[in-house]
């Protein structure tokens, strides 16, 4: 770990008491967070105990349908002592029209903490200024932390290191994950470059944001619509979906848009020839993705979905420890 930053405070590793976007956060919290998932990890592994939250409960609110979300995040909670408890948007009056503040205000009298996978992410913002218990981002439109969390963990496990190294990111990159992946790279001195056709640019105030931090721990976030001179000399090639969740009336718009951003054999030649795949899952294979990349020899999607359990697990300890 001689190369992840140094974290001396041991009390309270995270200034904020919620965790809702990675650019809010610093290297250090980031770093630290990916260092004691490394350690829970080996613990689990180890089949050892780990009551680090006794008696705690977790609220889990969806109201976007989840695999990895919600069985990490529930599986997690477990294995640190605690407990979870799922609500659907069906469930509990916030899909009836009751307010957020009114819900977060209720709900922060019942649990210890709260982890919420929804649409806007003012949503969770607005829950986060009310709940006065911490909130955790399951995924917003526009944020997914956790998930890029995982990913950072699963780089660092397969490259040893992540400042200097080069991640290519292709396809729609006004999504969550790209927003995400740009502020994650940003806080820990990783290059990325980002291909994708006009109209599907990443926000630009989150880029803006990004190269700022970027700036100061020296690497570089560039943008393209040319995939092959952005993957050049690439470590790490990320996709995600063409089509989100919200976005299916756009289908086969997007289809025909973003069809010259798959990542198959030929684009990925002009990575590195030890480059690792990423994908956040589910896949659609034969659109954003080839078979031969996600279940070739490149990909680590598997111990990346494997990993948001550890990753989340280090967000829980850190909140409700």
């Amino acid at each position: 770990m001689s190369n992840l930053i140094k974290f001396e405070n041991k009390n309270k590793p995270l200034r904020n008491k919620d965790f809702l976007t990675l650019g809010e956060m610093t290297s250090e919290e980031i770093l630290f967070l990916i260092k004691d998932a490394i350690e829970l990890k080996k613990i689990q592994k180890a089949g050892s105990s780990q009551p680090i939250l006794p008696g705690k409960v977790l609220g889990m609110i969806f109201e976007k349908s989840s695999t990895r979300t919600r069985v990490s995040f529930e599986v997690g909670m477990l294995q640190l002592g605690g407990h979870a408890i799922f609500l659907s948007s069906k469930d509990i009056q916030l899909g009836r029209g009751e307010t957020i503040e009114d819900t977060a205000k209720v709900l922060s009298r019942y649990v210890d903490g709260l982890m919420i996978r929804t649409f806007e992410h003012e949503i969770i913002e607005e829950f986060a200024k009310h709940s006065t218990v911490p909130v955790i981002n399951g995924l917003t439109d526009t944020h997914h932390p956790t998930q890029v969390l995982a990913d950072l963990l699963t780089i660092y496990e397969h490259k040893g290191k992540l400042a200097g190294l080069k991640m290519c990111y292709v396809g729609d990159a006004n999504n969550n994950m790209c927003h995400s992946l740009i502020e994650g790279a940003a806080k820990v001195g990783m290059n990325i470059s980002i291909a994708c056709p006009k109209g599907y640019e990443p926000n630009e105030k989150i880029m803006n944001k990004a190269k700022a931090d970027a700036k100061k721990l020296g690497s570089v976030i560039e943008l393209d619509s040319d995939p092959i001179k952005m993957i050049k000399d690439a470590d790490i090639v990320v996709t995600d979906v063409f089509t989100s969740m919200g976005q299916e009336q756009e289908g086969k718009k997007r289809l025909i848009d973003l069809q010259e951003y798959q990542v198959n054999e030929s684009l990925c030649r002009y990575a590195k020839e030890d480059f690792i795949f990423l994908h956040c899952l589910p896949a659609h294979r034969g659109e954003e993705v080839t078979s031969s990349i996600i279940d070739g020899t490149h990909s680590v999607v598997f111990d990346e979905a494997e990993n948001r359990l550890h990753a989340q697990k280090a967000v829980l300890k850190a909140l409700m420890g």
